[in-house]
């Protein structure tokens, strides 16, 4: 294609064009405007959020459901910095978010100028690639590169702009980035590997994100069935495998399946696909010590530098995790053909599934007159639609999701995960919703975190009729925290009350949604029921018991121990 004379705010557009952006998300800004009067002739959606930390979300949440790689721009200086929490949520999610961040002028930079900020600095170690413009005439060049860095190294990319690079002349050729494949990594780790999950007395497959981010769960089942291998969730992935399956064992980690948990603590062998094997998602729960220290670990994974950093892994292999589990199945199918099903392991698999399920039933199935927040969970996941998407922010009640939130399909738990921000859940629904807009899609947020991000957003959801069904588990308090001070601190509470909420539904019909407020468990289904049948941004205020009862594992014992004092009671030295 010949190179055509434009402005490299053209060359930016047009690039955007090229890589198939449809939808920005952002707040309208004096640094980017000449980019920004060319979106609607170009087909570019701009959607104008309440606060920029919704706009990376929100494009995290739509990469996530889409798996193409998503656009969120702001002013320069405090609306770059804004995208700084929610840019880390996307860099340990794998997500491909493209961050646009105007800063000051060229020949301001240095100078301490009006919203001037050192913008490639606070991004350095949440992307995995960023790059300054540094002439006008290589726009295109370098915002093609942020979306190929975005697509190969599975990440957030920070396109930096000077502002007054937006202007000028310049002649260049718009195509779009390459597609590139990790492909089926070393034939020496699969031939490993296929060995020793042929020989193995007990095999468990780990099935991590890199599962639904390749799609890459019929090759799972296929490994599956043929090694007759149960298989566990990683945190907070419980859409990588089909709860529904008869090897399917349930999430591990924080809040999770107690069956899973001991599934895999039976394991000789486990191989853990598309995981970093994260600590915190490993960690002890329910008293149970899982994680099978005396295993062989098999790990697959598209980003080398995961392999074995936070476990000793006997096989380790940098690949597509579609294509490596493919050809793992046809190696092994060669190692040893015509396999039996072993049935002790699927009645193993379903003995542990019973158990744990009527364990949780009965947690889930109090009758006080204040719903157990395990009761409201319940209710809730019985009425979601089957496909529904879920994104899901931090804290007591979010992670309790993790044991009742069951998916047969790839791309439908979307959450916070390890970076545990509040307020990720309704920003990353808004995006979801945009990226599957036939698909209901729910944001289920503590009050706190709904104080942090959903309420100002839900001013956004009207306005441009993004029908996200918002569900605030209303306990008057910051639960984790609490927890913690009930179980460390012997019930002194510092901050952790919020003494007075609105009542979120009256506020949502405020702002042109449609409200509901519940406090019964018997009203839950059809609340949910009703807010999927209107095609309308809801919120859903449910009133829910806190304190003591909520029978929560301790947030983050791993980082806590009793206190210690050796002060007198209150005393004060300089008294």
């Amino acid at each position: 294609m010949a190179k055509v004379k434009m402005t490299p705010s053209e060359a930016l557009v047009e690039t955007l064009v090229a890589e198939g952006v449809d939808t920005i998300f952002g707040i309208v800004g004096s640094a980017y405007m000449d980019a920004l009067d060319l979106f609607p002739a170009a087909g570019i959606r701009f959607v104008p959020v309440a606060h920029e930390q919704a706009a990376c979300h929100a494009a995290d949440g739509m990469a996530r459901v889409t798996g193409k790689p998503q656009v969120c721009i702001g002013q320069n200086g405090p609306g770059a910095a804004n995208f700084v929490s929610a840019l880390t949520a996307a860099y340990w999610a794998h997500s491909p978010v493209i961050a646009i961040a105007p800063e000051t002028g060229s020949m301001g930079l240095g100078t301490g100028g009006f919203q001037e900020l050192d913008q490639m600095a606070m991004f350095e170690k949440q992307t995995v690639y960023q790059v300054r413009v540094n002439r006008p005439e290589r726009m295109a060049e370098l915002a093609r590169r942020c979306f190929y860095m975005a697509k190969t190294e599975n990440g957030p990319a920070h396109l930096n702009i000077p502002r007054d690079y937006f202007y000028g002349v310049c002649n260049d050729e718009i195509y779009p980035s390459m597609d590139i494949s990790r492909g089926i990594g070393s034939k020496k780790a699969l031939e490993s590997a296929a060995r020793l999950l042929a020989e193995a007395k007990y095999p468990v497959i780990l099935s991590g994100g890199g599962v639904s981010q390749g799609d890459a769960i019929e090759e799972v089942k296929d490994l599956a069935e043929y090694l007759t291998a149960p298989v566990v969730n990683s945190y907070l992935h419980n859409d990588t495998f089909p709860a529904s399956h008869r090897l399917a064992a349930g999430p591990i980690g924080y809040c999770g399946s107690k069956a899973a948990m001991r599934i895999i603590a039976k394991a000789d062998v486990v191989i853990a696909l598309g995981s970093r094997l994260g600590p915190f998602g490993t960690l002890p729960q329910y008293d149970i010590n899982y994680w099978p220290d005396n295993a062989r670990i098999i790990q697959v994974d598209a980003n080398a530098s995961v392999l074995g950093l936070s476990k000793r892994v006997d096989v380790a292999c940098a690949a597509d995790v579609k294509e490596f589990t493919a050809e793992l199945l046809n190696v092994i199918r060669a190692v040893k053909p015509d396999m039996e099903v072993n049935k002790n392991r699927i009645e193993d698999v379903g003995k542990e599934r019973k158990i744990w399920q009527d364990e949780l039933e009965k947690w889930s199935t109090s009758t006080s007159k204040l719903m157990h927040p395990r009761r409201f969970l319940r209710e809730l996941t019985l009425a979601m639609p089957e496909g529904s998407i879920v994104a899901t922010d931090i804290g007591n009640n979010s992670s309790m999701c993790n044991a009742y939130l069951k998916f047969d399909n790839i791309r439908q738990h979307i959450s916070a995960l390890s970076w545990g921000n509040c307020g990720f859940a309704y920003g990353a629904a808004m995006g979801a919703k945009m990226g599957t807009p036939d698909t209901p899609v729910f944001a289920f947020q503590g009050d706190g975190a709904y104080g942090i991000s959903g309420i100002a957003e839900v001013m956004t959801a009207v306005r441009e009729n993004i029908p996200v069904i918002a569900v605030v588990a209303n306990n008057f308090e910051w639960g984790a925290e609490k927890k913690n001070q009930i179980d460390y601190y012997d019930n002194r509470f510092v901050g952790a009350n919020i003494i007075e909420n609105p009542d979120y539904a009256q506020l949502a019909e405020d702002m042109g949604a449609k409200g509901y407020k519940v406090d019964d468990y018997n009203d839950v289904q059809d609340v949910v029921r009703d807010a999927v049948a209107s095609g309308k941004p809801c919120v859903i205020n449910a009133i829910i018991e806190g304190g003591e009862n909520v029978l929560a594992e301790p947030f983050r014992r791993d980082a806590l121990q009793m206190p210690v004092r050796y002060l007198p009671k209150y005393a004060h030295l300089n008294a």
